[in-house]
């Protein structure tokens, strides 16, 4: 007979386990109306909360290119309700009925029990064995004409380039690659050959940079971060947001940006007004995701291509289970 002091209930072994049966036991509901709005579609998701799951929602909507007008976001406790105006790139609202199934079944998807999705910030860089292909990161000193030397290294090394991105910004470069073996269009994966690349990427990317010369490793792992959000990460890693402040833009080219804290009831309002654009939103939310706050509650609204952004947010420790 097991003794009483067990417990009740199910134990778990991690924070993976206990976030996995809160999905499961509170599947995502998605509903979408295109009745309410004579402007744009209305997208409603409910789903149990958790530290990042904003992000992956908006992550979602971009990656089927919508434009993301107004937004209502709002978590109590356990549980969070997001409500989005999205219309697609011409400003109409979604009619293509297979459009609309992949809204809702990319979003339960992202936010079900067997999502890949994991909020913890990785390494800064590396090259990332997939079963097809390596992922390969990069940060280093931009100048004219680094990417072409990358990929004149990355061919000597018959290495194909699938995809990149790549950000710039001041001095510095960031850059998510995805490349396949010449000869079996598959992932790179002999230890010394990885390291032969790592080795030849590194001395490039150090440039006359010498104080903050390239950023790169080899790991074993699988990359699974969106490559955006990877990318914010790297620049944070890096600095990119003290380089800002060092060299800011004129006061006319600056968004305008405040925020007030309201240390009595524990939590900040970041408020956001500046030109519009397609991914503003998801540049927000994955800024302050990366910075290790929780936005609980939202208001964004985009117009005559100005944007307006109200943001109560939290710091991620006041949240953690």
């Amino acid at each position: 007979m097991s003794s009483m002091d067990e417990g009740y209930g199910p134990t778990w072994d991690s924070d993976d386990e206990y976030d996995n049966f809160i999905r499961k036991m509170n599947p995502p509901r998605i509903v979408i109306d295109n009745e309410s709005s004579a402007e744009a579609t209305i997208v409603r998701v409910d789903s149990a909360n958790e530290y990042g799951i904003l992000l992956e929602v908006i992550q979602v909507m971009i990656d089927l290119n919508l434009v993301i007008g107004k937004a209502y976001i709002t978590s109590d406790g356990g549980w969070f309700m997001d409500v989005f105006n999205v219309t697609d790139k011409e400003g109409k609202k979604i009619k293509d009925e297979e459009t609309l199934v992949q809204i809702e079944d990319y979003i339960i998807k992202s936010l079900g029990a067997d999502s890949r999705y994991i909020p913890s910030r990785r390494r800064s860089v590396g090259v990332a064995a997939a079963a097809d292909h390596n992922v390969i990161e990069l940060m280093g000193t931009d100048r004219p004409g680094l990417l072409s030397e990358v990929s004149a290294v990355l061919a000597s090394l018959k290495c194909n380039v699938v995809s990149a991105e790549i950000w710039t910004h001041k001095t510095r470069a960031a850059a998510v690659m995805r490349v396949t073996d010449e000869d079996t269009g598959l992932a790179v994966t002999d230890a010394e050959r990885l390291e032969r690349i790592r080795e030849r990427l590194s001395y490039l990317l150090r440039g006359g940079d010498l104080s903050r010369g390239a950023a790169m490793a080899v790991s074993s792992g699988t990359a699974t971060t969106h490559t955006e959000r990877r990318l914010h990460q790297m620049m944070l890693d890096d600095g990119d947001y003290e380089q800002l402040q060092r060299q800011a833009p004129e006061q006319s080219q600056r968004p305008n940006v405040t925020v007030r804290n309201w240390n009595d009831k524990d939590y900040s309002v970041v408020t956001i007004r500046c030109k519009d654009r397609s991914k503003l939103l998801f540049d927000t939310v994955c800024t302050l995701t990366d910075l290790q706050y929780v936005v609980f509650h939202a208001n964004i609204d985009a117009k005559d291509n100005q944007a307006y952004q109200v943001n109560k947010v939290t710091r991620i420790s006041l949240t953690s289970h």
